[in-house]
């Protein structure tokens, strides 16, 4: 008996050094330092529960988050795509009046995900080309006038998913869905609704350290609990995709692969992981539910070949919605052991053809922490109100003031969130069906025989023309 004490002491002494270590310490490889106090996945149009992932999804019907179900439609869709899972798509909650989803939660920061499979669905039947909808939480329009259908056909997507921050004030969260007012059979649908609790990863407050400014200026911008976020997109630069149950934080985000999607140009730079002597290890001012390691384990630079790093940028692009702030943010950590000092890669950071910084350092920027931790910065950008489609460039150029032992520059992920308008509203218009990139506008990238290729299309049409000028004229004279 005693014996078992005095394990329990010594159990108890090693737990208190461990802790105590780890407050000192202010590197850390832990792998998850948040626990999301609301998980909550509803599988919309079903009467049970299912399993995906190792989560398990719960039926709305006859649930406390849907009353008054009864007034809705159940319908499942007509065909199935091979890529769309089960769970929690091949189910739906059809809405032909308005119909909001209550749910208790704690106070705090949730991520919102709404899932959709645009689709005929039967029983009764429904077309797809007639649910235009709004989604609304509490004082925030999620979804305005919105066609699943037209976003799936222009992102060659067969199921969609919505992902929006808001900060919840109260013990209640409530999410409306009501169908537009045309076409005249218009309704709105919705297959599957994710709520994660979240840290306040965006309080601009709470990272002094890491205050935003709106680009091309000095002033700083406010992001707070009365600002609702939608995700636009989320990159794992240089690296595979990093599915939902391998997020750190227990956050469920998705990090897309930026090869071909948002990598822009024929010069791509070099992807590549983290050197195996380096380790992962997240400081104080960088939680590790910021981003998992996987994102910052890989990496993309512009090569080995400083000349040619010289005369071109290493440039990302994505579509965006005209009208809204945006805020951008870029992950950064060097894995490469030769460049394991200050002043050996250093670069500038573009965003939409203005300077967002200025002889950019990674390792300088860890404050001495180098190798393997990780650094991300907030920059603010805004695109005025036009009918005309958007593109949000991201674009890296090195920078030789100091002269640096290397011409390179490098990322390891970027985020992309609009902001709300003054109205509380995150909707944007639907796509066109298809949209093309536009020609570079950022400093310094290479034409890439660009103009060669526009003068010979020129003097190839100029001289079609000239032909048939040319043979109208003898056909005159005969």
């Amino acid at each position: 008996m005693k014996t078992h004490t005095r394990n329990q002491r010594l159990s108890l002494l090693l737990l208190v050094v461990a802790v105590m270590s780890f407050s000192i310490n202010p590197i850390s490889a832990q792998k998850s330092t948040h626990f999301p106090s609301d998980n909550i996945l509803v599988n919309c149009g079903s009467s049970g529960n299912s399993t995906d992932d190792g989560r398990t999804w719960v039926g709305d019907s006859n649930s406390n988050y849907a009353v008054g179900t009864d007034k809705t439609i159940t319908a499942i869709p007509a065909s199935q795509d091979p890529s769309v899972p089960t769970v929690p798509y091949m189910t739906a909650r059809i809405f032909q009046t308005q119909f909001t989803y209550s749910f208790t939660v704690s106070p705090g920061r949730k991520f919102i995900r709404l899932y959709f499979y645009p689709s005929n669905y039967t029983n009764p039947n429904f077309v797809d080309s007639d649910s235009f909808f709004s989604v609304s939480a509490g004082p925030f329009t999620l979804l305005s006038n919105f066609s699943a259908l037209l976003n799936g056909q222009s992102s060659g997507q067969s199921s969609l998913v919505r992902e929006f921050s808001i900060d919840v004030l109260s013990n209640a969260l409530k999410l409306t869905f009501a169908p537009a007012p045309a076409p005249k059979n218009a309704f709105a649908f919705v297959n599957g609704i994710e709520i994660v609790s979240m840290p306040d990863i965006f309080n601009s407050g709470s990272n002094a350290f890491n205050q935003p400014t709106l680009v091309g200026t000095t002033t700083p911008f406010l992001v707070n609990q009365n600002t609702a976020l939608q995700t636009v997109a989320r990159v794992n630069v240089g690296g595979n995709t990093v599915n939902p149950p391998d997020d750190s934080g227990l956050l469920y985000r998705k990090w897309e692969d930026d090869d071909p999607k948002y990598i822009y140009g024929a010069a791509t730079g070099v992807a590549y992981p983290k050197d195996l002597n380096v380790t992962i290890r997240y400081p104080t001012s960088v939680p590790s539910y910021i981003a998992p390691a996987e994102v910052y384990g890989s990496a993309r630079s512009m090569g080995p070949n400083p000349s040619l790093n010289l005369k071109y940028n290493l440039t990302w692009i994505i579509s965006v919605d005209a009208g809204f702030y945006y805020l951008v943010r870029l992950h950064f950590c060097e894995i490469d052991s030769n460049v394991a000092k200050s002043n050996m890669r250093v670069f500038d950071i573009f965003i939409n053809n203005q300077t967002a910084f200025t002889a950019f350092d990674v390792i300088a920027q860890t404050n001495g922490g180098g190798l393997g931790v990780p650094v991300y910065r907030d920059f603010i950008a805004f695109f005025r109100n036009t009918t005309e489609s958007q593109f949000l460039w991201i674009a890296l150029h090195p920078n030789t003031d100091g002269k640096p032992t290397g011409d390179d520059a490098e990322m390891n992920g970027l985020e992309v969130f609009k902001l709300n308008d003054s109205t509380g509203s995150l909707a944007g218009p639907n796509p066109p069906m298809f949209m093309r990139k536009p020609a570079n506008p950022t400093p310094g990238a290479p034409n890439n025989g660009s103009n060669k290729s526009h003068k010979s299309s020129a003097a190839i049409a100029g001289g079609v023309i000239g032909g048939a000028l040319a043979l109208m004229l003898v056909l005159l004279v005969v």
